[in-house]
């Protein structure tokens, strides 16, 4: 009688586990769809791309680097400061020996004179380098009363001494500076006020940039009958007019 009822208990148990599948099929469970299989999540939208330049306003260029000179490091830690400008300091009777050239400085190219045809008093050149020294004297025995830190700053050549130029800044400061430290490439510098750089030689033309002054560049081109020259700063290319900018004569004409 015993294993006669363990064989009915048995018995039922099996008939619930075959029944389970038949109770789901029925309805009585439910199972809430997968989103990712009848609702399809849409990719993201990608940000909109900001423009360089806001739509319709000019950009502005900053000055690069320093346009004014430094006093001498003995000078600064003496508290001394030299003249601002200075008599130029009589050429020698004997022409100075010629200052040894080392290779590198017989490698440099765009000279400082320019190519073709005898130089002309006064012309405009530019710096070589990062750092040029001004001198009291044409010679190295000379004081050093400036230090230039502005590659590319124009400078006016008024007078010559074998390889020494007699120069003055675009603030007036005058000194002699070895040729070899100058080069004939012409640049311009921004002064007193902003100057706006136009697509075209006119003042109706879009205006391209504004340069801050201290802003210095590349003078691309000059026609003598025009007010206007062709220049470019950095990725910045265009017309500014003559009197915007230092490093250029009334009426001179420079050649691309």
């Amino acid at each position: 009688m015993r294993n006669f009822s363990r064989s009915l208990v048995y018995a039922a148990s099996l008939a619930a586990l075959a029944g389970a599948p038949a109770r789901a099929q029925t309805g009585s469970l439910q199972v809430p769809a997968h989103p990712a299989v009848d609702q399809p999540v849409k990719p993201p939208v990608a940000a909109p791309r900001q423009p360089v330049h806001e739509a319709g306003k000019t950009p502005v260029v900053p000055p690069h680097g320093p346009i004014h000179p430094h006093k001498p490091a003995a000078d600064a830690a003496a508290g001394g400061k030299p003249p601002p400008k200075t008599e130029p300091v009589p050429a020698p009777a004997a022409p100075a020996p010629p200052v040894a050239q080392t290779p590198a400085a017989e490698k440099l190219a765009d000279p400082e004179k320019p190519e073709g045809g005898a130089a002309k008093l006064p012309r405009f050149a530019s710096l070589r380098s990062d750092e040029v020294n001004m001198r009291a004297g044409p010679g190295l025995r000379y004081r050093i009363d400036w230090v230039y830190k502005r590659r590319d700053l124009p400078v006016e050549i008024m007078r010559e001494f074998d390889v020494w130029r007699w120069v003055r800044d675009a603030d007036g400061i005058e000194g002699w500076m070895q040729q070899a430290t100058l080069m004939g490439r012409r640049s311009f510098i921004v002064q007193k006020a902003d100057a706006t750089l136009r697509s075209e030689a006119t003042d109706t033309a879009a205006a391209v940039a504004i340069l801050r002054p201290g802003v210095i560049g590349r003078i691309r081109s000059c026609e003598a009958s025009s007010d206007w020259c062709n220049v470019q700063t950095g990725s910045y290319r265009g017309y500014l007019r003559r009197g915007q900018f230092w490093g250029v004569f009334p009426g001179e004409t420079v050649s691309p």
